[in-house]
């Protein structure tokens, strides 16, 4: 056992994870990033068509955020907005000048492409590779500027005394030994929880670490409720297909070759925005006319050379995951879970009502995204936030603690693990659990919504957390021992199943993501604010908390 001690510790080494430590660094702080997983095997690697910015003289940023308002219909805190979209511009800019090789068109600028639900094409991109090109880069810039990095370091537990966040439990998976790590401020920057879903675009590794870790310490969540359903996701696998394709020209079409969407969203048709697309695509599938579940997505007409320039990835995956050449023939796609607006409650600087406690990224809920995100937005939500979160945090590390902690929490989180893989094995596994808890939310808690689904999805996920709580871990090693770590992760996820679907059992109006077909208009008079959710020993309590409107009053919202 050790103890390590430093100014910022930064949980999670994602896009969001990497800019907070750059920019804690810049102000004089000394930085510590930890990550169960290599930096760059990050879920920031997945995201694929681009980052928004309004960078051509043509463009404003107010445009911009008046976008991001109506996609969110009209639950994004508008002062956060105006900060995310005011400050895009420079930080493309600023990515670029660190190496990112962005697009450019053919006199030689940067060339963007359309993304849904904006009324200009100002998504900045590599290819259908963006995240990817990004998390090298920042990565560079982090093994250049010399941060500390725990690498397969995994945190079980935030250390909270008298009232302030000072630092954390964790374990080195390489050795199985348990460890604290002291700070002076925390910033969590661990993804989402897209894996309480199966299937999901998201990575094995995106299991709810940080909004748990952060509601067990005493932070609250918000807007859980608002789960973002993909409109494209690969049948079968899950798998991402970039609104990039349909950004460049795709076409959705059912299995009788109509291009749908001219029914549900005639002015923008596939580039209205996720939530609209997504119910429209399962409206058809309802409705008979898709095929096996599924609808298609055309890229027939885009041709080769577009294709091989811009969607590569795509015609890769395509090929070896169903057989499907793009070039060729449409590829079978239908909504599938893919990011979660919810999560820790955080200010425009990052910083969680729980003192020397910040979040930024998809763990953090600011909030930009409301009640659905813009695709393209969430690539500039980690860079803008987790700039601001870590020069923050530096300068809050300047006044410190009057005490941190000591190696005590070692080993009383030692004797939590001991206290796990001792006990029995009862037939149950934590596979078939987490399995369990996947079909149950993507059948229940999904595009549409009624209460008796709500209502038994909750009652399913508290069953299965009753068989968590007896299921051993049958791997008994302390070297690399994943099956520890599976059921912890496990743990997270269930607990942010709970707060889903009792968010989504209070909200009785339709808004953005979240659609009840019991209450299926949106209500502004009684359900325009925030829900959030605190610990208890007994289970999630919901609250609320206003929504911030600066200059724009909620309208209708039509595509």
């Amino acid at each position: 056992m050790a103890v390590f001690q430093h100014d910022v510790l930064i949980i999670g080494a994602g896009l969001a994870g990497m800019r907070a430590g750059l920019s804690a660094q810049a102000a004089g702080a000394d930085v510590a990033i930890i990550s169960k997983v290599h930096p760059v095997r990050s879920h920031s690697n997945a995201a694929q068509g681009g980052i928004n910015a309004a960078v051509d003289e043509d463009d404003t940023w107010e445009d911009h955020a008046f976008d991001t308002v109506k996609g969110s219909d009209y639950l994004g805190d508008q002062d956060a907005i105006e900060v995310l979209c005011s400050e895009a511009g420079g930080e493309v800019l600023a990515l670029e000048r660190m190496g990112v090789i962005f697009h450019r068109d053919e006199t030689g600028h940067l060339g963007s492409r359309a993304f849904g639900g904006q009324q200009r094409a100002r998504t900045y991109f590599v290819g259908d590779i963006t995240g990817q090109a990004l998390l090298h880069v920042m990565y560079e810039q982090l093994i250049k500027q010399g941060l500390r990095i725990y690498e397969e370091w995994f945190v079980t537990e935030l250390i909270v005394e008298d009232g302030s966040c000072k630092g954390a439990v964790v374990i080195d998976i390489t050795s199985g030994q348990m460890h604290v790590i002291g700070a002076k401020a925390v910033i969590m920057a661990t993804g989402g929880a897209g894996r309480v879903y199966e299937p999901s675009t998201n990575a094995l590794i995106c299991t709810g670490d940080g909004i748990s870790l952060a509601y067990r310490a005493g932070a609250p969540m918000m807007d859980m409720e608002m789960v973002q359903f993909h409109p494209t996701t690969l049948k079968g696998s899950g798998v991402l297909i970039t609104e990039g394709a349909r950004g460049d020209g795709a076409y959705l079409i059912n299995a009788d070759g109509d291009r749908f969407m001219e029914k549900y969203a005639p002015n923008m048709m596939e580039l209205a925005s996720r939530d609209v697309v997504s119910r429209s695509e399962q409206t058809e599938i309802n409705e008979g006319r898709g095929v096996d579940g599924c609808v298609f997505l055309d890229m027939r007409h885009l041709g080769m050379d577009l294709i091989r320039e811009r969607l590569w990835q795509i015609r890769e995956i395509g090929i070896d995951f169903v057989g499907v050449d793009i070039v060729k023939e449409p590829i079978p796609i239908l909504p599938g879970m893919h990011y979660i607006m919810g999560g820790i409650k955080t200010d425009v600087w990052g910083r969680t009502p729980l003192d020397g406690l910040y979040a930024a990224g998809e763990t953090a809920c600011v909030s930009v995204h409301g009640a659905n995100r813009l695709g393209a937005n969430s690539l500039l939500d980690t860079i803008v936030f987790g700039k601001r979160s870590g020069y923050d945090a530096a300068e809050r590390s300047k006044n410190g603690h009057a005490t941190m902690p000591g190696e005590d929490y070692a080993v009383e989180g030692e004797k939590k693990i001991r206290a796990l893989l001792d006990r029995p094995l009862n037939g149950d596994r934590v596979a078939k659990i987490r399995l369990d808890l996947g079909k149950v939310m993507n059948e229940k808690v999904q595009v549409f919504r009624n209460e008796d689904q709500l209502k038994s999805a909750l009652e399913d996920v508290r069953a299965l957390k009753k068989r968590y709580d007896t299921v051993g871990v049958e791997a008994k090693g302390k070297v690399f021992n994943t099956d520890l770590l599976f059921h912890i992760e496990l743990g997270f996820m269930l607990e942010c199943a709970e707060m889903v679907c009792l968010s989504s059992i209070e909200r009785k109006e339709s808004r953005g993501a979240h659609y009840r077909v019991d209450y299926p208009t949106r209500d502004d008079a009684n359900w325009l604010h925030h829900i959030t959710c605190s610990y208890t020993p007994g289970g999630p309590q919901l609250g609320t908390a206003p929504v911030t409107i600066t200059r724009w009053e909620p309208q209708e919202r039509k595509y």
